[in-house]
């Protein structure tokens, strides 16, 4: 088959995209609008959503927003058939954004930060995204796009359930490969270093922190929310059709050094 940048095109193909009123949730939204995809961004906050939708509208695609606090199980279901109703086509790929860092020092950790943490992060990833899997299947093409971190596989202080739950994202997203792949589902996940989002702020406030963060990395600066773009597209298209259970450092070299 000749090669042809058409395995990168996402006209036609429809995502759904947790945590997407703002961060690596919007970014990654505005960069699958920007490829041609339909959107359908999932967040809490109704007014962030609002402005993200009226930012991609503008690029020409079909988008809407659902409001809805994905840490309550019991409403899941709901949340994914809203989902499925706001857009003509059915949901060719999931992007698992909404997670949680509480940065809570060792001893301050309790079940309930610990459960809240490892809920949105790594529990509601899973059975969000097989609400949407009966259809991929029978297409016989889905895309899964989880959220690692560096702390999948390092330790930062203050983060001891976070990095718990993003280790789990790794195995999560080699599960998940191994339970659809056979029906042209691949799941892949992304492993950002230092992006400035809601998260990262108390790094990004902090000048020593920030220029500390940046000389971490190979290349000697902290990632923009554009450089996510690249990724976005190749995880989320047909031009990695052979990539499935695999977890992609987007860091600027940080885990190189």
């Amino acid at each position: 088959m000749p090669v042809s940048l058409d395995q990168f095109a996402l006209n036609g193909k429809s995502f759904v995209v947790t945590g997407a009123s703002s961060g690596i949730g919007r970014a990654m939204a505005g960069h699958l609008a920007a490829a041609g995809a339909n959107v359908v961004l999932v967040a809490r906050r109704e007014a962030q959503l609002e402005q993200a939708v009226k930012d991609i509208l503008r690029q020409g695609q079909q988008t809407a927003y659902v409001v809805a606090d994905l840490n309550q199980r019991e409403g899941l279901v709901d949340v994914a058939e809203r989902c499925k109703a706001s857009i003509d086509s059915g949901i060719d790929g999931v992007i698992n954004a909404a997670g949680i860092n509480l940065r809570e020092a060792v001893d301050e950790v309790s079940f309930d930060s610990w459960d809240l943490t490892l809920n949105l992060n790594l529990a509601i990833p899973f059975f969000f995204s097989r609400e949407f899997i009966p259809h991929m299947r029978e297409q016989k093409f889905g895309r899964i796009i989880n959220i690692a971190s560096l702390q999948s596989t390092r330790a930062f202080a203050n983060g001891l359930a976070y990095g718990a739950s993003k280790g789990g994202v790794c195995q999560l997203t080699r599960a998940m490969a191994e339970a659809w792949s056979p029906f042209g589902i691949c799941c892949n996940a992304i492993a950002p270093g230092f992006f400035p989002t809601e998260l990262t702020a108390p790094v990004f406030e902090n000048d020593e922190k920030r220029e500390w963060a940046a000389q971490q990395t190979a290349l000697g600066r902290n990632g923009e929310l554009d450089d996510l773009f690249g990724i976005t597209l190749f995880f989320a298209s047909a031009a990695s059709n052979y990539i499935t259970g695999q977890t992609l450092a987007i860091d600027g070299g940080f885990t190189a050094k």
